[in-house]
């Protein structure tokens, strides 16, 4: 089983790994556009204006400007100790000991804008793309993804069950194949389910979190809701998809 995370814009800084090197990383198919891409943002970086409004970024946020001009250069960390915020404080993957541990560095990939995908141990560096960016003089990022990375995670999803927790930016990137969509729901107390926002991260992370760790290994969307129901989320299916559903 792969499960499938968006990252985050949030990342910590430093690392104790060597600079960034695309032949560390798995998927070794994408390093070109790995590489095209990097490049791009750090000629980019030359341009403090111009990178503000590729990358959706204010003026308080010229550090993350300064993270992508040393993106070659600075130190790397596993991409899974990478990023930060909600979903990766519910999954809370430093707290896994033993097997656990084990498995979920085995079962945990993120989606990135840079670097099309990520097992949980590939070495980055810190840096600021998101898939909704748009780089002077390119295409869409998902034009530019798609024709190399849905390939990949066709292959993946060929040999074992795929449970897609990325946001929608960044599955627009690629489509997998048979994956296991997972969405959280709000229910109201007259009975309208809305779309979690903020929270929904915190529910996918524990969730992750839950599937990362599992002794089990489950085939299909039928058993991973059956793991999730038995660890007291409320789950519905429909078809390869999936409805968490909490209170509002």
């Amino acid at each position: 089983m792969l499960v499938l995370l968006p990252p985050s814009e949030t990342k910590i800084d430093g690392g104790d790994g060597p600079p960034l090197h695309l032949d560390a990383l798995a998927h070794p198919s994408l390093n070109p556009l790995r590489a095209e891409l990097a490049d791009e943002l750090v000629k980019l970086a030359g341009d403090v204006p111009a990178s503000r409004a590729a990358l959706g970024l204010s003026v308080k946020q010229d550090s993350e400007i300064s993270r992508n001009a040393a993106l070659w250069s600075s130190p790397t960390t596993p991409a899974l100790f990478r990023y930060t915020g909600v979903l990766y404080d519910a999954l809370d993957v430093r707290s896994l000991r033993g097997a656990a541990a084990a498995r979920a560095r085995s079962r945990l990939a993120v989606g990135s804008a840079l670097f099309g995908l990520l097992r949980a141990d590939d070495p980055v560096p810190a840096y600021r793309l998101s898939a909704g960016s748009s780089l002077p003089g390119r295409g869409t990022l998902a034009s530019q993804w798609k024709p190399l990375l849905e390939p990949v995670l066709a292959s993946i999803a060929a040999g074992q069950l795929v449970v897609d927790l990325r946001s929608g930016s960044y599955a627009a990137l690629a489509r997998i194949p048979g994956a296991v969509d997972v969405d959280v729901l709000a229910e109201h107390p007259d009975g309208r389910r809305t779309v979690v926002s903020h929270f929904n991260k915190a529910h996918k992370g524990a969730l992750a979190r839950l599937l990362a760790s599992t002794r089990a290994e489950p085939s299909d969307a039928g058993a991973v809701a059956t793991l999730a129901r038995r660890a007291g989320m409320r789950v519905e299916r429909t078809g390869d998809s999936l409805n968490v559903i909490v209170p509002a």
